[in-house]
């Protein structure tokens, strides 16, 4: 927890007080900054601002002895005239980008067709919790079965209570199948008298395994709640 904090205090001198002053006396076009710890994204209306930021904020972490990391670091075009752009240019999808946790993609919704940002967890992610879950189990080998499960209502609720929020389902559902196979290979392994079903083992899930749904409202509802017009 010290290295956010950290960060937090630091950047907000170093990034926040400067990128506002920026914002204010050198952006041409509508500007939007998201930051949490060191962890930022800034989305500018002309590319023009988004190159001249980019050196500029290159120049002024080199006056504090830090620098922009050359994997994380992208100029993407992304967005609604991002997709109408390259559309008519006959280009495929506009790029995507990571941020806390989710792959951010440039979508429309199913019913008007209107653009949305989708968020969806980011896979590799994904792959690192179920693999590191499926060792543990491992460890869990001659744990009794209620116990297991209590750890793993707790493991699925804490993943929900971060991931489940709108556009990300399918994640959701690939996450809670997953667990779900994982434990019904372990149980079936614990060498029993009476080989597990999955009929028996349907209702183990049912007690432990909380089911998938969207805990987190769309972003403008939770705007709209704290900011009322």
């Amino acid at each position: 927890m010290v290295s956010p904090l950290l960060a937090n205090v630091y950047l907000h001198y170093v990034f926040d007080l400067w990128v506002r002053r920026w914002r204010r006396h050198s952006a041409t076009g509508d500007m939007i900054v998201v930051r949490y710890a060191d962890d930022i994204v800034v989305g500018f209306e002309h590319r023009s601002d988004a190159e001249r930021f980019r050196h500029e904020w290159t120049v002024r972490l080199r006056l504090f002895g830090l620098e922009l990391h050359p994997d994380k670091t992208r100029l993407i075009a992304f967005g609604r005239h991002a997709v109408e752009q390259r559309t008519r240019r006959g280009e495929g999808k506009p790029e995507t980008f990571n941020f806390l946790g989710f792959t951010h993609v440039c979508g429309t919704t199913r019913k008007t067709g209107r653009f949305i940002v989708k968020r969806q967890t980011i896979r590799k992610r994904l792959s690192a919790k179920l693999k590191a879950l499926k060792a543990a189990l491992r460890h869990r080998w001659h744990v009794p079965v209620a116990q297991v499960g209590q750890w793993l209502r707790s493991v699925v609720r804490g993943w929900l209570n971060y991931y489940a929020i709108p556009g990300n389902m399918d994640s959701l559902n690939a996450f809670r199948s997953q667990v779900m196979r994982h434990w019904f290979r372990a149980l079936r392994r614990r060498g029993q008298r009476r080989p597990l079903t999955w009929a028996r083992f349907v209702l183990l899930v049912g007690r432990w395994i909380p089911s998938a749904k969207i805990l987190h409202p769309h972003p403008h509802v939770r705007f709209d709640a704290t900011h009322p017009r």
